[in-house]
């Protein structure tokens, strides 16, 4: 089944996992529903990455960043790059390999839902094995109404709040009516601020038929990234449009269990204690504007013939 009518583009962002990056191509380039364009954003890796893609797959749009921005200034510039001319952009982490008809059942659930078109469309996100990931498993959004809640089983989804860069399919006017994902957040937190930012008064599914294995590991300890935790979540809380009042005492409680458990359980609890630290200092500023961030993106080219930009 294909829906020529609805041209996908999908964003992969990429650091030095050029192995799991070749997979997740393949995977996508296997979607019984076939994609526009494959746009994939190298941060700068250092293990041949760029150039297996141009070798392997010719036909995808490579943006080579001089710099890393991390997993959030990489689908910052992913979706600023894609969102002036796609219907829909399919945004996906370089760990992840979708099931040949993970896009087909995202469409589907798209065009089954009754009410006005939803802005997200997550995919349900498994481990290699196939057991579930719990960090990569929306809940059904807080207050849903009865009605939203009969909407979306018409559509065979679950209504959600929130969602992961793995395997979303974003609705590309809901991509251009809001601003890009917080590219100062370099990792953590970023797909969930920006999904709850477009879901803040927009409608959003997780499709239980559309699947998408997942190599990475549930965090157990966060290490040296509970810097950014803390800081992008600080961020969110206090800077972010993205949840209510109402919504941001629920996930700061859940949020702030989360932490003791870490810390409780953390066989190095004084780097998650420094982490901490750091983390509620570099909150009292920022985050930078994403224009600031971000090199210049080239201007927007539909999808034609295979290209590799570098922007300067």
């Amino acid at each position: 089944m294909t829906h020529p009518t609805t041209q996908v583009v999908a964003v992969v962002v990429t650091y030095n996992r050029r192995e799991l990056l070749l997979e997740c191509l393949a995977a996508i380039e296997a979607q019984t529903s076939p994609v526009a364009e494959i746009v994939v954003v190298d941060n700068a890796s250092s293990d041949g990455t760029a150039a297996a893609v141009r070798a392997t797959h010719p036909n995808a749009t490579l943006y080579e960043l001089s710099a890393n921005l991390g997993g959030a200034g990489g689908f910052a510039f992913g979706v600023a790059a894609a969102r002036p001319y796609a219907d829909a952009l399919w945004l996906m982490d370089d760990d992840a390999a979708p099931l040949p008809d993970a896009l087909e059942q995202l469409l589907a659930a798209r065009d089954r839902y009754p009410g006005p078109r939803p802005a997200i469309v997550a995919s349900r996100v498994v481990a290699t094995d196939g057991s579930p990931i719990p960090m990569n498993a929306p809940r059904e959004r807080p207050g849903v109404s009865p009605k939203e809640r009969a909407d979306a089983a018409a559509a065979g989804c679950m209504a959600i709040r929130s969602a992961s860069f793995v395997s979303v399919l974003v609705d590309g006017l809901a991509a251009r009516r809001n601003e890009l994902p917080v590219a100062d957040y370099f990792i953590w937190n970023d797909d969930f601020e920006y999904t709850t930012r477009l879901l803040r008064s927009s409608v959003g599914l997780l499709c239980p038929d559309s699947v998408t294995r997942h190599a990475a590991k549930p965090a157990a300890d966060p290490g040296a990234r509970m810097h950014f935790e803390v800081r992008n979540k600080l961020w969110l809380w206090t800077r972010s449009p993205a949840l209510t009042p109402k919504e941001r005492l629920l996930y700061g409680g859940a949020t702030l269990r989360r932490w003791a458990g870490w810390l409780i359980h953390s066989p190095n609890r004084w780097r998650l204690v420094k982490g901490i630290a750091t983390g509620v200092g570099a909150a009292l500023r920022g985050p930078r504007r994403t224009a600031d961030v971000l090199p210049a993106v080239p201007p927007a080219v539909p999808p034609a013939v295979p290209s590799s930009r570098s922007p300067k």
